[in-house]
């Protein structure tokens, strides 16, 4: 079994037009040699990722999902324009070849970038990989140093302040997620008032700071060194990228982060290996975070929260076009009772909250 992250059967209903996709690379790629194979990777609940195979080049294809989409939400362009800003100066960021803003070719626009061949941690660990608890601590702590190297990134040097508003970010978030969940919410899902309520609440004054954000940064967005496994040579999925607050950031990436003793139901949500012996709390992260970048974290319960709500938005709206027959991925069909299990996780939390 190899290491290296491989791309499988396109799932029903996100086909491509191979003979369409291939004329097109042909004439914006030089050298690319015999017919062009298409493949899937897994995972892709929101912007779909595809393995490009020609003879001699392997490339990988970032479209938007097939139905309804939020409105400022799977913008290609901008990922794509993002990636070649950042590249210069955040070094795990794949190379971006074409961009394509030609709707006649695939009805949207898209991107190909270069392929990093590596391991991507998705739910479990490859066994060949044979971590032990101390490597995978290790391999923990670089993954969350990729995040902290991120957020310390120059962005007035790197010429990135164009790349999102920063003041009143905190603010905006609240606001922009709440909007966002009243516009996707369906009659199966409950209304997530008393949360939103809160968060509008307690949202704090002003950022802990302004920097490069990733906005959603998880295992299965980096790329391991099969040789190394600690040592992360790609980071992936800039979509939602931008100028905000790192704790914001944190946040979000923590909502992820199941760890061994969560409930039954956060468990069967589980899709990095961030139970296995060796890996940090969420909380041994926040304090990891806290001592590398002199972040004050006192009241993170608002990040905490606000994470576990933005992540049952992003399912909501994942949830509405399967709700709404926009999608046929059997994947999506828990998203409704996995959105009002948030729901309820969010409000234990604000119940046993000091701030």
């Amino acid at each position: 079994m190899s290491l290296i992250d491989e791309a499988g059967g396109v799932r029903n209903g996100e086909e491509l037009d191979i003979a369409g996709v291939d004329r097109y690379l042909k004439s914006a790629l030089s050298g690319l040699e015999g017919e062009l194979r298409i493949t899937q990777f897994p995972g892709g609940a929101s912007n779909l990722t595809y393995l490009l195979q020609y003879d001699n080049r392997e490339l990988i294809l970032r479209r938007p999902p097939f139905g309804k989409k939020a409105k400022s939400a799977h913008d290609m362009v901008r990922e794509a324009h993002i990636m070649q800003a950042l590249k210069p100066v955040y070094r795990y960021v794949p190379d971006v070849l074409v961009l394509c803003e030609d709707e006649a070719v695939m009805g949207c626009d898209f991107y190909v970038m270069s392929r990093i061949r590596g391991v991507i941690p998705r739910q479990n660990f490859p066994a060949e990989l044979a971590l032990t608890p101390v490597t995978t601590r290790a391999l923990c702590l670089s993954v969350i140093d990729k995040l902290i190297e991120l957020h310390k990134v120059d962005v007035e040097k790197a010429g990135l302040s164009a790349l999102g508003k920063g003041q009143g970010y905190v603010a905006r978030q609240v606001s922009g997620w709440s909007e966002r969940f009243r516009a996707a919410r369906t009659p199966d899902v409950n209304d997530f008032e008393g949360v939103m309520g809160w968060l509008q609440e307690k949202k704090p004054a002003t950022e802990m700071a302004i920097t490069l954000i990733h906005n959603d940064f998880r295992f299965d967005n980096v790329v391991l060194n099969p040789e190394q496994p600690s040592e992360v040579i790609g980071v992936l999925d800039w979509e939602m990228a931008t100028l905000g607050d790192p704790l914001m950031d944190l946040g979000s990436s923590l909502a992820y982060w199941v760890q061994a003793d969560d409930d039954p139901f956060f468990q069967l949500m589980r899709r990095q290996p961030t139970t296995e012996p060796g890996m940090l709390t969420r909380q041994e992260v926040i304090d990891y975070y806290a001592e590398k970048t002199g972040y004050k974290v006192d009241h993170f319960d608002f990040y905490t929260i606000y994470g576990l709500f933005r992540l049952a938005v992003i399912i909501q709206q994942i949830y509405y076009r399967f709700y709404h027959g926009q999608t046929q991925d059997k994947r999506f069909a828990m998203f409704g009772q996995i959105a009002n299990y948030l729901e309820q996780r969010c409000l234990r939390l604000i119940g046993e909250s000091a701030i």
